[in-house]
């Protein structure tokens, strides 16, 4: 792993934390996160691709947990709007442990695989018909894409939804100059 890898793995995790305080909820706060994603995934996802064996299998089972677990954390979030109309979001603790699992869970095995693991790894791919390293690399980015998107996506919907009766309490009727 690089350092670059150390980075965006420990950030994809602690990002949430920076959540867990209310924050302003638009359509524009979904921009920095798909900018984020467009960019591992120029850094992660490069030829060749390859789609032999078990390969799609891998790929769709590791998608279809990133999107549960996205759906999860974003389920977990309170999501209320201001008397003005303006809409917040706080994460909650099952936000965050959804989505330190996930995260968590890749950057676990990066780390095992490059401190190690790479062998069983390695063995464990053959046993499975699954045809390389590459086919790992493109599984866990499209887990974290469908975790990430899955995410925005119910925050967005819930933001459409929002109104001031899911305040929390020490927001009702008090106007708030938060406009992060």
């Amino acid at each position: 792993m690089s350092t670059i890898d150390y980075v965006i793995d420990i950030l994809l995790i602690v990002i949430i934390f920076r959540q867990v305080r209310p924050h302003r909820l638009s359509l524009g706060t979904a921009l920095l996160p798909l900018a984020l994603l467009i960019a591992a995934g120029a850094i992660y996802l490069r030829p060749p691709f390859t789609l032999g064996g078990n390969d799609l299998a891998l790929i769709a089972i590791l998608l279809v947990i990133g999107i549960a677990l996205g759906t999860i954390s974003g389920l977990g979030d309170q999501v209320w709007a201001d008397s003005r109309g303006r809409v917040f979001d706080r994460a909650g603790a099952l936000s965050v442990i959804a989505w330190v699992l996930g995260m968590g869970f890749r950057f676990g095995f990066a780390y095992y695989a490059y401190h190690g693991g790479g062998p069983a790894i390695a063995r464990f791919s053959v046993r499975h018909d699954i045809t390389g390293a590459n086919t790992w690399t493109t599984a866990l980015f499209l887990m974290a894409a469908g975790q990430v998107i899955a995410r925005l996506i119910m925050l967005q919907v819930r933001r459409t939804t929002a109104d001031t009766s899911t305040a929390p309490r020490d927001w009702v009727g008090a106007a708030r100059d938060d406009t992060r």
